[in-house]
């Protein structure tokens, strides 16, 4: 299982073995630019994603306590997503994401 991230340049990064992660945990762990401040408890928007059209989908939904974290992110777009949130299960193989404005350090 793979997903596909493009950093805040446009570079693509193409990372495997990500199966029963969070998308937040194997980001950072790929050294990509990623803030992810507080770990993965949804207390900031450091981590914050735009998931591709075809995927937006196929996520469990926003939950109440990951939508106010997205309020206060950079630039959120309705395909705004908390990387850390996101459960990385064998049907999302293949996900992909642009890391947002204001993720990065």
């Amino acid at each position: 299982m793979k997903i596909v991230v493009y950093d805040q340049g446009g570079t693509r990064v193409e990372i495997g073995d990500v199966a029963g992660k969070t998308l937040m945990s194997v980001i950072r762990d790929a050294g990509l630019n990623i803030t992810a401040q507080c770990g993965g408890c949804a207390a900031c928007a450091t981590c914050h994603v735009y998931v591709d059209d075809e995927w937006t989908s196929k996520l469990k939904p926003v939950s109440d306590v990951e939508d106010a974290m997205l309020d206060i992110a950079e630039e959120r777009q309705e395909n705004s997503r908390l990387s850390c949130q996101v459960k990385l299960t064998e049907d999302l193989d293949g996900l992909t994401v642009r890391l947002a404005p204001g993720s990065g350090f």
